[in-house]
């Protein structure tokens, strides 16, 4: 029972010093961006000392304003430079903390009570001014640290309620005396100063709450996210496996390499082959989505001529569209035309871009592509004849494991996860990708790429993250 005391007691210390160090250094960095603000209440401060009442007193609290700024500044290093769990740094600049506001607040308070000493038995308005915007500056300022707060106001306190009851005692005032309104009157600022510590005090407690509530909320949903990665990613290679000998069985099948298929089985083989190849190609998807994610997804980036790129991109894709009975067609593209890429990335995006074009397309359309660039950048353009997307479709055009419903725009599956896909990976390549509704019938998506000059770049890998932007902006037309 005795060690299970001293370790929850020691637990709770060693917690509360953790906290210590946050609001520690949200102290010292309220305390370094606030310092030239700092200085110049105090130059001019001392400035209307000087002129009306002591040089020599002004100069002597502007030497020990430098001193307790020097002194600040090295702890506020030092404290942003402590360890988190360092226990003994942590105490040392608490400690150093504590002077640093004695010396302070004894500078700011004496300097109040010199003035009212120099001014004689009288009302001290220049001198209660300084001292309650002394005490409302650490109210709104000082307000990270409970006891730090607490002891710079109990010094400015007793300078507020030193000047006037030294006047009273020094002349033995009468109650209805001037001197005897002025005390009453700064135990009422007092009063105010101490209730404007208490909400300052609250709210930031709150704020540091709702943090922690925030903090706690991001583990739990980054730990989540990473099982679901995990689990997506250990699954889509199990998968794939085995997948991959079923689809190889599938096509060697309805090729006839194992001999005539029956008449009634050539529909089930071809349901079979159809329903592996769409689960090959999501369980690919999941993998690049996986690897972008977690920031694996690697690209060789080399420079890539697009005429003939897009050449051999369009006849890869040609066969796929012929089944729809949909014509691509590649307008003439320049020579010149340069562009930093994975070929293979950048190949993936447009076979995916040219076969929605087909799947959204009637039978017997076109589909267009077209380029066009300026100095800086060429713009890669797929133009369709289909019914087109409307601004209402954008949110889910880009979106992960998104379909659009339309009854005519899923006579062919997909994943759901093609666009947001591409959309990541023109982003690794510095570029856009969106679309537009046409004029006429149908949709054109391009993507943006920037120019470089031939055979510049070497081959080079690189690992990636790349993260959707979700913030598209349309476009109407094309010069």
């Amino acid at each position: 029972m005795k060690f299970t005391s001293f370790y929850r007691a020691n637990f709770h210390t060693t917690k509360n010093l953790f906290r210590l160090n946050i609001r520690m250094r949200d102290y010292a960095r309220a305390g370094q961006e606030l310092f030239a603000q700092r200085l110049l209440i105090y130059t001019v401060a001392f400035i209307l000392e000087a002129f009306y009442y002591s040089w020599v007193l002004a100069v002597l609290s502007m030497l020990v304003l430098v001193v307790s700024e020097i002194f600040d500044h090295v702890t506020f290093r030092r404290i942003h430079a402590m360890k988190p769990r360092d226990v003994l740094a942590i105490r040392a600049n608490f400690r150093m903390l504590q002077i640093g506001t004695v010396l302070s607040a004894v500078n700011i308070s004496g300097f109040a009570i010199s003035i009212a000493l120099l001014q004689g038995h009288t009302t001290h308005f220049m001198s209660l001014f300084f001292l309650l915007a002394a005490a409302l500056f650490a109210v709104m300022n000082n307000y990270q640290i409970k006891s730090i707060l607490h002891l710079r106001l109990a010094i400015y306190i007793a300078a507020f309620l030193f000047i006037p009851i030294y006047d009273i005692v020094m002349i033995s005032a009468p109650i209805m005396s001037e001197h005897w309104v002025q005390l009453f009157t700064s135990v009422f600022v007092i009063c105010f100063i101490v209730d404007c510590s208490r909400v300052s005090r609250g709210l930031y407690r709150k704020t540091l709450m709702q943090m922690e509530a925030i903090e706690r909320e991001h583990d739990m949903v980054l730990a989540a996210s990473t099982a679901k990665s995990d689990f997506l990613s250990t699954v889509s290679h199990e998968l794939r496996t085995p997948l991959t000998s079923i689809k190889g069985s599938l096509d060697l099948i309805a090729l006839g390499a194992y001999g005539k298929i029956p008449e009634r089985m050539e529909g089930a083989i071809n349901i079979a082959q159809r329903n592996a190849g769409r689960l090959h190609a999501l369980i690919n998807d999941l993998l690049d989505l996986q690897k972008m994610e977690a920031g694996r997804m690697q690209f060789s980036f080399e420079t890539v001529q697009l005429a003939p790129f897009l050449m051999q991109t369009v006849a890869t894709n040609e066969p796929f569209a012929a089944k729809l009975e949909v014509n691509l067609i590649l307008d003439s593209v320049p020579d010149s035309l340069y562009v930093r890429a994975d070929s293979l990335r950048l190949d993936q995006v447009l076979s995916n871009i040219l076969s929605n074009a087909a799947k959204f397309s009637e039978a017997g359309g076109d589909v267009r592509i077209r380029v066009k660039a300026d100095e800086d950048s060429a713009r890669i353009l797929v133009v369709d004849q289909g019914t087109g997307l409307s601004e209402e479709d954008r949110s889910k055009v880009f979106d992960e494991f998104s379909q659009l419903d339309s009854s005519d725009r899923r006579k062919v599956g997909g994943t759901g996860l093609g666009m947001n896909i591409s959309k990541r990976i023109v982003e690794a390549h510095a570029g856009t990708l969106n679309y537009f509704k046409n004029t006429g019938p149908g949709t054109t998506f391009y993507v943006d790429l920037p120019l470089v000059e031939a055979d510049n770049l070497p081959k080079i890998v690189e690992t990636v993250s790349a993260a959707t932007d979700r913030s598209l902006t349309p476009e109407t037309s094309l010069p």
